[in-house]
């Protein structure tokens, strides 16, 4: 079984990038930054127009036709390219809610569990639990949130208020949608961690200390050698879970690229050394949308749940006095 991306997968991944890079370049990147993040209406509809958002909608309905696979292409490149907004919940959002799938609307989501609504203030819709909230009872709901401060300059976040914030997320989100939310915020980790190992060796191949390139020292080496062991087996999870649609799969992916994010983005910032905690470097950007996505949809510690649950129940050895919870060496008394 050949699982190397196709043609058309590359294609399309191939062009996703290269819209991106045209209509949402470092200019227009910094720029979002110095406004404050949300959401720009231009380029959600460019978006849109793009296929984005309509991606795995079926052709008669609009759609593009396309399956999970292809959506995390485009996710990952979303993520390589710090794309502010809602994108996962309005991408699951096309069909059910008006104007999703054109990039017309913005719809956000409120996953529970007294997690921040992010992009509150400029959503059209919102998820909250089985439910789609617009018009009045979406008016009723931003007026009941209230605005906290947010790691990321790219994400205003809210707290909201009510029977959205007591719920715990697997309960308010259970099924295909909170694993398909998970998995293509994955993605955007995966494209995050992708792109902050490109940004570390591009700048030790020509940054000089002491008469020489900084990427000859082995400490260097070693740290970019460690991001980019840490991308790849997340990049085979990620696209492993988006062909199988498996939970367990799933939450292994998230759990992985989350790691990759994080942690590639702290290396990043210490190859960079000074300069790289500066306001002007792009590093910090990536770290903290990475920290600020890994809370999203599945945590690690929720993802760890999911993974323990399928080894299934503890088998202790045949005769064992061990009682539940305790090791057998630690049964039976002292030594």
């Amino acid at each position: 079984m050949d699982f190397q991306l196709s043609d058309d997968q590359r294609a399309l991944r191939s062009g996703m990038r290269d819209l991106l890079g045209a209509v949402f370049g470092r200019e227009r990147l910094r720029a979002a930054v110095e406004r404050g993040g949300g959401v720009d209406r231009a380029l959600w509809r460019e978006l849109g127009a793009a296929g984005f958002f309509a991606l795995r909608l079926p052709e008669e309905a609009g759609g593009v036709g396309l399956g999970l696979p292809e959506a995390v292409l485009l996710f990952e490149e979303a993520g390589r390219a710090l794309l502010p907004g809602p994108l996962v919940a309005t991408h699951l959002a096309a069909g059910a809610v008006k104007g999703a799938a054109e990039g017309e609307a913005v719809v956000t989501v409120a996953e529970g569990a007294g997690r921040p609504v992010a992009d509150l203030g400029g959503a059209d819709a919102v998820l909250v639990g089985g439910e789609v909230l617009t018009g009045e009872r979406l008016a009723a709901f931003v007026a009941g949130a209230v605005p906290v401060r947010s790691m990321d300059p790219l994400t205003p976040l809210h707290r909201a208020q009510g029977r959205s914030a007591g719920a715990g997320a697997s309960e308010a989100y259970p099924g295909a949608l909170r694993r398909e939310g998970a998995l293509l915020t994955a993605a955007e980790q995966l494209g995050s961690a992708a792109r902050t190992t490109e940004m570390a060796v591009q700048h030790a191949g020509a940054r000089e200390q002491f008469g020489s390139l900084i990427g000859s020292f082995q400490a260097v080496k070693h740290l970019c050698a460690d991001m980019l062991a840490r991308t790849e087996p997340a990049r085979s999870a990620v696209y492993a879970a988006a062909l199988t649609g498996d939970p367990v799969e799933i939450a292994a992916a998230k759990l992985l690229a989350d790691e990759a994010a994080v942690r590639n983005a702290r290396d990043c910032l210490q190859i960079h050394g000074g300069m790289g905690f500066t306001w002007e470097a792009d590093v910090h950007l990536h770290l903290k949308r990475a920290w600020l996505r890994a809370a999203r949809w599945l945590t690690a510690a929720e993802a760890e749940e999911v993974l323990a649950a399928d080894l299934g129940p503890v088998r202790l050895p045949h005769g064992s006095s061990a009682a539940p919870g305790r090791r057998p060496d630690e049964a039976g008394g002292g030594a």
